[in-house]
């Protein structure tokens, strides 16, 4: 198999152990990765929303910024120049989520932000992760150490009995709230742990040594509660959580307020704050938080039975000949028993209950603005 640019594709340390479970593998982000499983799309997604899913998520990029000065707190501030989030504020075993901007104010990427008291724990996306390393190299080397954690794998164990299955390997699990991190010891091998996911539900994410993933998926796997999960339902279930997939819902075209995703942004980073600015990209996104942005990203719920899918133009009339918007991730809910989408459309028609429509094989098919997400999360605060 190859990845899109005609080399071989990679295996996560759990290649072997997804091959005996039955996976379904498919290329994605330049790795052989599961789509799904025996259990199939739709009982893994409901199975995560009920009791517990394992993913491997090792194709991600895990990264430590290590302060030169010896002082965690100057490589937030250095991180601070590529982010419009407080990170000097993120204190000792908590995590942020957070997104890399361009000079032009678009996204990069987004990542995972974690104080682990003497450097900072990032984690990031599978198809950026090279982009991001060298991003990172070009603007903080001067005052970091940059690692690579490519040694680690990447375990998400997800759902409402997660606390219940980790807490018997993990005796600090209970005790950890909605983005806790650092590291912890898992059944007995020394790992990275954070309260944190992209389901909308409670759950974790294990950093743990490649040579002893295999070790602790098996053991996780054995409790009757856990079933391994694949890309299929991962993505349904993001969706319905309204939580954006970097390359469909943000990307360098799309701003941080363009994509609705300002709530990440701390006071002291927004105009008038203590430390606002002094990111690239800022004087486009400090603009857009102070005036509005012209366009924004929107739950859509269709009034019908039928999915809308990435790509399908929008209108705002029924027979408008030119298009609004764009749908950038859509599909089924299983937990809704409907399909849920959603996009990006002009400012004036971001309200919910807008009618819009979606164009879908020469149909024009009505879709009301929603709020997300369209699953109530379950993390605990």
């Amino acid at each position: 198999m190859l990845a899109t640019d005609d080399t071989p594709l990679k295996y996560t340390p759990l290649h072997a152990l997804h091959l005996a479970l039955g996976a379904k593998m498919v290329p994605f982000a330049g790795y052989d990765m599961p789509v799904q499983y025996r259990a199939g799309v739709l009982k893994e997604h409901l199975h995560t929303r009920q009791k517990a899913g394992l993913f491997d998520v090792s194709h991600m990029g895990q990264l430590a910024l290590r302060p030169k000065s010896g002082k965690v707190e100057d490589v937030a501030r250095a991180l601070e120049r590529l982010v419009p989030q407080d990170i000097l504020a993120l204190g000792a075993g908590r995590q942020r989520y957070a997104q890399f901007t361009s000079a032009e104010g678009g996204i990069l990427d987004d990542l995972m932000v974690a104080n682990f008291g003497d450097h900072l724990f990032v984690v990031v996306n599978a198809a950026c992760k090279a982009a991001d390393e060298a991003h990172l190299r070009a603007h903080l080397s001067d005052s970091c150490g940059i690692d690579s954690l490519s040694d680690r794998a990447l375990l998400a164990l997800q759902g409402p009995r997660a606390e219940t299955v980790l807490a018997k390997f993990c005796a600090d699990a209970p005790a950890m709230r909605f983005m806790d991190a650092g590291p912890r010891e898992v059944a007995g091998l020394a790992c990275f742990v954070s309260r944190s996911g992209y389901t909308g539900e409670d759950g974790f994410e294990i950093s743990v040594p490649s040579d002893q993933a295999g070790q602790l998926a098996k053991t996780l796997l054995e409790d009757p509660d856990v079933l391994p999960v694949g890309l299929g339902a991962r993505d349904s279930l993001r969706l319905e959580a309204g939580l954006c997939l970097y390359g469909h819902d943000i990307d360098t075209t799309t701003t941080p307020v363009e994509a609705a995703l300002e709530w990440s942004m701390q006071k002291s980073r927004r105009p008038g704050g203590a430390r606002a600015g002094g990111y690239l990209g800022a004087e486009t996104i400090l603009a857009q938080l102070a005036d509005g942005a012209k366009r924004r990203r929107v739950g859509l719920k269709p009034e019908g039975r039928a999915p809308v899918r990435e790509g399908a133009p929008l209108f705002a009339e029924q027979t408008s000949s030119e298009p609004v918007g764009t749908v950038t991730s859509g599909g089924f809910g299983p937990s809704l028993n409907a399909p849920v989408a959603m996009g990006y459309v002009p400012s004036r028609l971001a309200a919910n209950g807008t009618l819009l429509f979606a164009e879908v094989r020469g149909q024009r098919l009505p879709q009301r603005v929603a709020a997300t997400p369209f699953v109530p999360n379950t993390y605990k605060r």
